[in-house]
């Protein structure tokens, strides 16, 4: 099982006592997998696609407590034994429908008593927080998805609406998740990237066991992140130490094959022997080996006059 399906059968457990919160979700769920089928004689149907078994139930159970009828189940095995059956819920009856409709406001009439049709997220379903957190959850049910976090931090919703989308990004924005929208393959997705916000919007809709699970990931990744961090700073410190080193005992071979070193003052010469014979020494541990012990940049102050008196001579040379 996927994570993304994994926090898809967390939400459907979670518990929704309020009416309001109950339409809020079936609303979210209806809009973004379901279908309205229009007949003859002013009927209409609906119509709830899902591959997922759990969706369905749940769309299943908000019918039956919401308005006391048996939605009709079929399902569909798909063509490429790959995918998973399609779960569809039916309601034929014109009469529930329509008021189904009305309550999640695609069809319904205003004050002054026009009838109107809504393709976005109407005000009075998400009025309260709570029925914004529904909302949320039915919406992330039926039409959303989450990565892996073992391989990156991503999450969305899909829609064939641009009003839609828009107002989704709105609502999710209302809880500071910094939504943004993108055109794809004539849809509009609906993502967020952080996985600080992802962990905040499954604390909002109710998936905290996801919540935790992506939690402990993300801070396996960070302390993982912050060891390579450490482990490429020492290696390359260390790798300039070691070239630096190098450097400094070819400088000083240098100045001794041309007879220069014999002139050096007793402070260049006290380093350099204890660079000759101690190649591996860091600065701070040839500045102790010095009587009197010297700072790290005494010891680094002397060996660049070295490196720079060996320089001195390979100009004068014309060896550089």
């Amino acid at each position: 099982m996927s994570f993304s399906s994994k926090v898809k059968a967390e939400l459907c457990r979670v518990t929704v006592e309020r009416d309001c919160c109950k339409i809020a979700e079936l609303a979210a769920i209806i809009h973004t997998s379901g279908t309205i089928k229009l007949a003859g004689r002013d009927r209409v149907g609906i119509c709830i696609t899902t591959e997922n078994a759990c969706i369905a139930r749940r769309a299943f159970m908000l019918i039956k407590e919401l308005y006391g009828i048996n939605p009709e189940i079929l399902v569909r095995k798909n063509k490429r034994l790959r995918k998973n059956n399609s779960y569809l819920l039916l309601i034929p009856q014109s009469v529930y429908s329509k008021r189904i409709l009305s309550d999640i406001y695609i069809f319904y009439r205003d004050r002054d008593g026009k009838n109107n049709v809504c393709s976005g997220i109407h005000e009075d379903l998400i009025k309260r927080p709570c029925c914004k957190r529904a909302y949320l959850r039915g919406a992330f049910l039926g039409g959303g998805s989450v990565s892996d976090p073992e391989k990156g931090y991503h999450l969305e919703f899909v829609s064939h609406r641009n009003e839609y989308s828009e107002d989704l990004c709105e609502l999710l924005n209302y809880f500071d998740l910094h939504a943004k929208i993108v055109e794809r393959k004539n849809n509009f997705v609906v993502y967020l990237k952080e996985g600080e916000h992802i962990v905040n919007l499954f604390s909002i809709i109710g998936a905290h066991t996801a919540l935790l699970n992506l939690e402990n990931i993300r801070i396996y990744k960070d302390m993982r992140n912050n060891i390579n961090r450490i482990v490429n700073c020492e290696t390359a410190n260390l790798g300039k130490t070691v070239n630096a080193s190098l450097r400094q005992i070819d400088n000083i071979k240098y100045l001794k094959e041309n007879s220069e070193y014999q002139k050096l003052p007793h402070s260049l010469k006290e380093i350099a022997e204890l660079r000759l014979n101690y190649p591996d020494a860091s600065l701070k541990e040839l500045g102790q080996m010095l009587s009197p012990p010297m700072g790290k940049s005494g010891v680094n102050h002397r060996l660049r006059k070295l490196d720079q008196l060996a320089d001195d001579l390979r100009i004068k040379k014309g060896e550089i």
